[in-house]
């Protein structure tokens, strides 16, 4: 195996209010839960599993210029992730807050600071980063129409650099807003495209995941859909196929659990593994997220 590239992720940062919850809630009345506040955001979460399996990863984000975008940060640095942070005064750091019971996750969503992230500062941040080998996007950047520009231009600099490329679909209802037809535009030639199955669905119809991710192939090189419980698909424009099921763990909360896996994805994929073992290393990452409460590597 090769020395995995520093791995430049750009994306959201955000605070998770995560309510696990005893039962389903009871509307317009009250339902027990375990509460946490905790590091959130699809790109954060990906960037602090990097640092947990010793990648050099340098996150590209905005938060406000407030204490709940310090402590963010803070967190991200204690786990040796490097923050490239855009502060933004008068808006406030991005908050979600995540209902979880029975192995499903509902997320009411505040995207504050994310969406002030400005190509200027996706370009300041690359040109630190002399030598980063991979890009990893989180398409919220691009579904959110005032930071789409900071993703567009990160994966054009990277296409540049000649940096490897990955995108994470982000989240089904945004996609369904903006349209498959817009997203797989903007995502054209990249190197590995990950997809949960309500994504592929939006994104490929409503085919198996293996002919989902086989018509997804038409835009980017190498498919990963990622099936939960179900375990994983991969799929790339050779003809390779392969398939991974799921660990059979108890799950306590699916919180970052996609975050998780395609940390262990790349960081397999890009020191040299194949489809296989790649997919193996995702999947014991994803075990280990949905074993515990909170979307990041517990300390």
């Amino acid at each position: 195996m090769s020395r995995v590239p520093r791995i430049v992720v750009v994306g959201d940062v955000i605070t998770d209010v995560v309510a696990v919850l005893s039962g389903p809630p009871a509307t317009g009345s009250d339902t027990a839960a375990a509460i946490r506040f905790s590091g959130g955001g699809q790109a954060a979460n990906t960037a602090a599993w990097l640092a947990g399996q010793g990648a050099d990863v340098t996150l590209v984000a905005a938060t406000g210029d407030d204490e709940a975008g310090r402590d963010r940060v803070a967190e991200l640095d204690r786990v040796g992730v490097s923050c490239a942070i855009e502060r933004h005064e008068g808006y406030p750091t991005g908050t979600v807050i995540v209902l979880a019971h029975g192995g499903e996750r509902t997320m009411v969503s505040q995207r504050g600071a994310n969406l002030r992230l400005t190509a200027g500062h996706v370009d300041q941040a690359l040109a630190a980063a002399p030598d980063a080998g991979h890009l990893h996007l989180s398409a919220y950047t691009l579904l959110d129409a005032g930071s789409r520009g900071a993703g567009l231009r990160a994966l054009a600099v990277a296409r540049e650099r000649g940096l490897t490329t990955s995108v994470d679909a982000a989240s089904a209802a945004p996609l369904r807003r903006v349209g498959a037809t817009a997203l797989l535009t903007w995502v054209r030639d990249v190197d590995l495209l990950l997809v949960n199955t309500e994504e592929a669905t939006v994104l490929a119809g409503g085919l198996d995941p293996a002919a989902q991710a086989r018509a997804l192939t038409a835009v980017a090189h190498r498919v990963v859909v990622k099936r939960g419980a179900a375990g994983a698909v991969w799929v790339d424009r050779t003809g390779v196929v392969e398939t991974a099921p799921a660990r059979g763990v108890a799950v306590v909360d699916v919180t970052g659990a996609g975050d998780a896996f395609a940390a262990g994805l790349l960081t397999a994929w890009l020191a040299g593994a194949d489809p296989r073992a790649a997919l193996s290393r995702a999947g014991d990452l994803g075990a280990l997220a949905v074993s515990s409460v909170g979307a990041r590597p517990t300390p």
